[in-house]
């Protein structure tokens, strides 16, 4: 009795003390140890040898713990090491330790420094039951309610996520907890605090227990909860699992690390299920960026040993910037094999012209578009929200669906989460041309991924699901192209991209299927190196043995960045259950062909399922992917909101379902999933998409509004001298004897006397100086009364611009295991930023044929027969 009583006293120190201690980032600098307990030194050892002071563990990751110095004793000491950063005196103890012969050296692993970032936000069976039914039949009093279409939709009944029916059977949510990694959730509102999980919730930014929203603006991660599992009570609306439970991990209000961003990841990990972020890289059209080594780390750890080994499921939106020419392939993070990538529809079942495409899209839901937002709870006691929207509302209802399905097969892992997400996913506007049969007989879209998420179909297919046996994965060598090299981060060498493009083959055998245990495929994963002056030129696509074409990289008209892809890795799901054994072809292609590019290399690895399960192994990461970034390189990661990059008109724009997401070979048609703004045609495509070029280059735009300003002062001051002179010349005329003629009459336009130095308006005519004198609306003394010349105004904007970063280093890639032979050299993870321009909507055309190149199972396009085809070479020493 005594020993219960004291463990109940003691319950709050034992669970305050797995809590993530405060950071005080502005008077201490971080940085995360890989520690080696096999050589007999404690963390705490380590951390003294390099100098600092033990912090704790980062989250759930096994041997790596944060240390930590305070600002000014690090400037003090003994800085040796050529490699560290500038100021970074622990990376030069760290590496003076590793070339040291001390015992203790062997214990510290890696040494990885921590800065601050900021991520972003991504704000049938059906009956068609009546609204008045549903509510009386489940006794549901949430004012809202009627409101929230994407349950009962009144106006187009085929277009909700169907779940009332679960509902009818008791199929709530019940022991399921989701975690909201957001911008903070409110705890305290009425319609939340019933189902809140506070032992798995913590903020991040502010480094307290509980993630209360503190910022004007921090609304979203409330929101996306309330479509979860907001409680079935007075105030709002409810939840699709409102009876499961949500906790809130709040990161995206300030600048954060990446351990911190790590340990949120994994905050909670054997009770908190299902993490749901609908945040990621800016989606500008512009960055390309991935989590590095740790955070991978983070990842990777929850899918091995989250859910007591079953694995967390990671769910992500897949961004908003398809207006601004964006897609999810050059998002790392929903670019992931880990990542059930999620897309949107509207109420109509539309596309909404932001919701971004590509080949890792796995499924889409409903969200924000023609005329409708999602409503649901917000931050205040018994405040509601009719404006949420963005893929990043889309996301939270995929998690509503994954609560209900674990509430009645809690033993489904994370891979089953993705299959039944595959199998069960309803095709949506089958005339969309952007359908493609692929090698399996099943339908693929980059705009809807599988199809649209049926809440009913979904949890009916999981209560008999058969779980999937052990994840494998076959790595294919890496395949490098003439004299393609590395140093350092400079690529050199590669095959010149001509204008029919360049295209690179390897062989996959049942033999090696079979050496590598291989049975089902399902991911694929394509690492790249490509060089070249304009990287949004570029597209990349992976062709199988079937002919089906995967379009990795598509073209990015406002990405002008100069570092090409270095080591970036695609992932496709087009591929899933097709047959691996034969041919497989990557082709590269230079979209404009103005600009210099070439193909060093690339590799492939397949990710399936085993054929003999007792002989699967778990993929690990190891430090050999992790290098210390160059000197003078800078990390920072503030994610912005989700809702940062969500066009003002995501809600009132129609969407569409005509457009194929990427462009034809063949038709050359444009096929981007841009803005509602009508632009030219191919005809005149060309004019615009060099205007766009010129005006994304920051020294070219302030060059030439430097000219255009010169210009209209010099023409200013030459007219106000002409009027000058040429009042001087008509007041010294005097007529001679009997000239009853003004002089203007001899010509129709008033020449001024010969000799006067005055050019007279026929001059100007003939020169092009009335054109000048018209453009700047200047009027003339001596016109005609009868003249009806028209005066335009000459107007002009200005853009705004963001930092440039410093250059980008080597990207490990989002599980990078391999790379160029001639140049296995790693750094900083990969991220770029170029001039913020603002982004000018999509060129728009007509839409082919439903059957695209490459969609029959041919796989050709109109360059495929030119191209250089390599045969894989062997690796280099």
């Amino acid at each position: 009795m005594r020993l219960a009583q004291l463990l109940l006293l003691l319950s709050p120190v034992l669970q305050a003390s797995s809590r993530p201690s405060r950071k005080t980032y502005d008077t201490h600098d971080y940085y995360v140890i890989h520690h080696n307990p096999a050589h007999g030194h404690s963390p705490q050892d380590s951390a003294a040898a390099l100098g600092t002071e033990f912090v704790e563990q980062v989250g759930e990751l096994k041997d790596h713990y944060l240390v930590r110095i305070e600002k000014s004793s690090a400037s003090s000491l003994d800085r040796r090491s050529p490699e560290a950063g500038p100021g970074d005196a622990v990376v030069a103890s760290f590496h003076n330790l590793k070339r040291s012969e001390e015992p203790i050296a062997h214990s510290v692993r890696s040494l990885l420094p921590q800065t601050l970032r900021q991520r972003t936000k991504r704000a049938p069976i059906p009956s068609f039951p009546e609204l008045d039914e549903i509510q009386d039949s489940l006794d549901i009093h949430d004012p809202i309610f009627s409101s929230q279409w994407h349950i009962v939709n009144k106006e187009f009944p085929q277009h909700m996520m169907n779940v009332t029916g679960l509902w009818k059977e008791g199929v709530t949510g019940k022991g399921v907890i989701s975690a909201l990694v957001d911008d903070g959730l409110d705890y305290e509102s009425e319609d939340l605090k019933v189902n809140f999980y506070a032992a798995g919730s913590y903020d991040f930014n502010d480094h307290e227990p509980l993630p209360k929203p503190k910022l004007w603006d921090d609304r979203h991660g409330t929101r996306c909860a309330g479509e979860i599992a907001a409680a079935k009570n007075d105030v709002c609306g409810v939840g699709l699992a409102y009876e499961s439970k949500v906790a809130g991990l709040r990161i995206l209000s300030g600048p954060i690390s990446d351990a911190d961003e790590s340990a949120a990841l994994n905050y909670g990990f054997q009770e908190n299920a299902i993490y749901s972020c609908s945040w990621g890289p800016p989606d500008s059209g512009r960055d390309m960026e991935g989590p590095n080594l740790l955070i991978q780390k983070a990842v990777l750890n929850g899918i091995n040993n989250g859910r007591g080994g079953k694995g967390s499921v990671f769910v992500f939106a897949s961004g908003n910037g398809a207006g601004s020419g964006d897609a999810c392939n050059f998002d790392g993070y929903t670019n992931s094999i880990y990542s059930v990538t999620v897309g949107a529809i509207d109420n109509q079942g539309l596309h909404p012209y932001y919701s971004e495409a590509c080949a890792a899209n796995m499924i889409v839901t409903y969200s924000s578009g023609s005329g409708k937002h999602i409503s649901t709870t917000d931050v205040g006691q018994k405040t509601c929200s009719h404006q949420h929207g963005g893929t990043s509302a889309a996301a939270p209802l995929a998690v509503g669906v994954f609560a209900l399905a674990l509430d009645v097969r809690p033993d489904l892992t994370w891979r089953d989460i993705q299959h039944l997400c595959v199998y069960s996913a309803a095709i949506i506007n089958p005339e969309d041309p952007d359908w493609e049969v692929t090698a399996s007989g099943r339908p693929f879209s980059y705009k809807y991924g599988y199809g649209k998420l049926d809440a009913w179909a979904y949890v009916t297919m999981a209560r008999t699901w058969n779980l999937v046996k052990p994840q494998v994965w076959m790595d294919i060598a890496t395949v490098e192209l003439r004299d393609a090299a590395m140093v350092g981060t400079e690529m050199t060498g590669g095959e010149p991209i001509v204008p029919e493009g360049v295209s690179s083959s390897t062989t996959v055998t049942q033999e090696m299927l079979e050496e590598w245990n291989f049975e089902k495929l399902e991911h694929i994963t394509v690492q790249v190196w490509i060089r070249h002056t304009r990287r949004g030129d570029v597209e990349v696509e992976l062709i199988s043995p079937a002919g089906i074409k995967s379009v990795l990289a598509s073209q990015r008209r406002f990405d002008s960045a100069t570092t090409g892809f270095v080591g970036w890795k695609f992932m496709t799901l087009k591929h899933w259950d097709e047959n691996p054994v034969g041919k497989w072809t990557v082709r590269v292609k230079d979209q404009n062909n103005t600009e210099k590019g070439y193909f060093l290399g690339w590799s492939m690895t397949m990710w399936g399922s085993a054929i003999d399960a007792s002989l699967a192994e778990k993929f690990e990461l190891t430090d050999e992917h992790l290098n210390l970034p160059p000197a003078g390189s800078e990390q920072t990661k503030h994610h912005p909101k989700p809702t940062a990059h969500l066009p003002d008109d995501h809600a009132s724009q129609m969407g569409e379902a005509t457009r194929p997401a990427f462009q034809d070979d063949k038709s050359g048609t444009e096929t981007a999933t841009g803005g509602p703004t009508s632009f030219p045609d191919a005809a005149e495509a060309g004019m615009f998409d060099n205007i766009e070029r010129l005006m994304s280059n920051q020294l070219w735009l302030i060059g030439a509004f430097s000219v255009v300003i010169l210009f209209a002062a010099g023409a200013g001051l030459f007219f106000w001298l002409r009027k000058r002179r040429a009042r001087r010349a008509r007041s010294a005329y005097a007529p001679l004897p009997g000239d009853t003629m003004p002089m203007r009459s001899l010509d129709p336009r008033g020449a001024p006397p010969a000799g006067s130095g005055v050019p007279g308006p026929g001059e100007r005519s003939a020169g092009g100086t009335r054109e000048l004198y018209d453009a700047f609306g200047v009027g003339s003394d001596e016109e005609d009364e009868g003249d009806a010349d028209e005066h335009s105004a000459l107007t002009g904007g200005a853009g705004r611009y963001g930092q440039n970063a410093a250059p980008a280093t080597y990207h490990d890639g989002f599980l990078d295991d391999n790379g160029l032979t001639s140049a296995r050299t790693t750094g900083a993870p990969y991220r770029d930023d170029v001039p913020d321009v603002a982004a000018a909507g999509a060129t728009r055309a007509k839409a082919p044929s439903p059957h695209r190149a490459g969609s029959d199972g041919s796989g050709d396009g109109s360059w495929q027969d030119a191209a250089a085809d390599h045969e894989a070479a062997p690796l280099r020493p």
